[in-house]
């Protein structure tokens, strides 16, 4: 079947194909001006947008947007699959066959005769194989984990990476205690106005807090997304209220903007 024809391919077992015939037609002279002027870079933002989208469809439990939001991350693995086939680096079949690889590699208790009966022990096994494959043995434990990822996000896997190894804390109470060691730390780095320690102590404290979502198996980014979203709801009905007060946001004092919002977190808690 031609690219022309698998474009309007309706056969269910061929719509990636037809995906693949779709991207390389907007590329192709005469195609999409847009899409033709894109490069690997320029698609970053799309890449992480619309995996944070798929995010948030998953968290609402919202099926038909999940659906949707992952058709647009595939379509963001199709897009970077053709940019690095017309530049002769690899295409989509040697994506799919890359982790297709991986994944029988890195489960030998599946595909082979290893033995890793628990979920603890599947992810040690995973941690060595990874290891072995990147010519990583005799770097330090925690060399390259998370590089490229948000600070948030690589402070949790740092975490994690060191927790396989029992470097942890046995209960929540410890990660409290460290967290309130960390608070202490930070008010008598203010107190001393000692600023370079100031960030330092803040940083501590992320670190710590951030353990705290990974002790209790949350992922921070979602946490905090939850936290900014109650936030502008709140905010919102503080503003409201202000203004059936007859007043703006510019124009109201600090108490009167504290009342309304303590009014709105009340509200919010009876709803």
């Amino acid at each position: 079947m031609t690219d022309a024809e698998m474009i309007d391919c309706p056969d269910k077992g061929l719509q990636l194909e037809r995906l693949r015939a779709i991207m390389h037609r907007l590329r192709a002279p005469g195609g999409c001006p847009w899409d033709a002027e894109q490069t690997h870079r320029s698609l970053v933002s799309n890449l992480i947008e619309e995996a944070y989208e798929t995010v948030d469809a998953i968290e609402r439990d919202d099926m038909k947007h999940l659906e949707e939001e992952l058709g647009d991350l595939l379509l963001q693995v199709v897009f970077h699959s053709e940019l690095a086939q017309e530049s002769k680096h690899f295409d989509f079949d040697d994506v799919a066959r890359g982790i297709s690889d991986k994944l029988v590699r890195r489960h030998p208790h599946v595909f082979a005769t290893a033995d890793a009966a628990t979920t603890d022990a599947v992810l040690q096994q995973w941690d060595q194989i990874k290891r072995s494959e990147k010519g990583t043995e005799d770097e330090p434990y925690l060399h390259g984990v998370g590089k490229g990822l948000p600070a948030l996000l690589r402070a949790s896997k740092l975490q994690k990476k060191a927790a396989k190894v029992g470097f942890d804390w046995p209960t929540q109470s410890g990660v409290l205690a460290k967290i309130r060691e960390e608070v202490v730390e930070l008010e008598g780095a203010v107190d001393a106005q000692d600023l370079p320690a100031v960030d330092e102590e803040i940083g501590d404290l992320l670190f710590s807090v951030v353990n705290l979502v990974r002790f209790r198996k949350l992922d921070p980014e979602v946490i905090l997304s939850a936290a900014n979203e109650k936030f502008e709801k709140r905010f919102g009905d503080m503003e409201r209220r202000l203004k059936e007060a007859g007043l703006s946001l510019e124009a109201a004092t600090a108490d009167q903007m504290d009342d309304a919002w303590e009014a709105a977190k009340r509200a919010r808690a009876r709803i």
